[in-house]
């Protein structure tokens, strides 16, 4: 796993960790804005398992992708926002340039 993967997913878990309080509130589960290509996903979601997340189960992820067309970012970011998510997660392209 690439550092800034790691970085990012320790930060998504933090940022969802435990907290009583928020338990007791509701039973609503936290929602992710995975905004990146279709090949990260399952990599993202596998990750997460291993954190102890559960798609679906302990968390409800809301996927979006721009298609290459970096200029809709904007756009998938102000949905998210309106959504109403935990935490914005976005991912580019690291595959290495020739």
């Amino acid at each position: 796993m690439r550092r800034r993967e790691f970085i990012t997913l320790v930060g998504v878990a933090a940022v969802m960790g435990p907290s009583p309080a928020r338990a007791e509130q509701t039973r609503k589960l936290p929602i992710i804005g995975f905004l990146g290509p279709a090949w990260s996903a399952q990599d993202f979601e596998d990750r997460l398992r291993e954190l102890g997340w559960i798609a679906g189960r302990t968390v409800a992820i809301e996927y979006r992708s721009a298609e290459g067309h970096t200029e809709r970012s904007n756009e998938i970011a102000t949905e998210f926002v309106r959504l109403k998510v935990n935490v914005i997660v976005t991912v580019g392209d690291l595959r290495p340039s020739r």
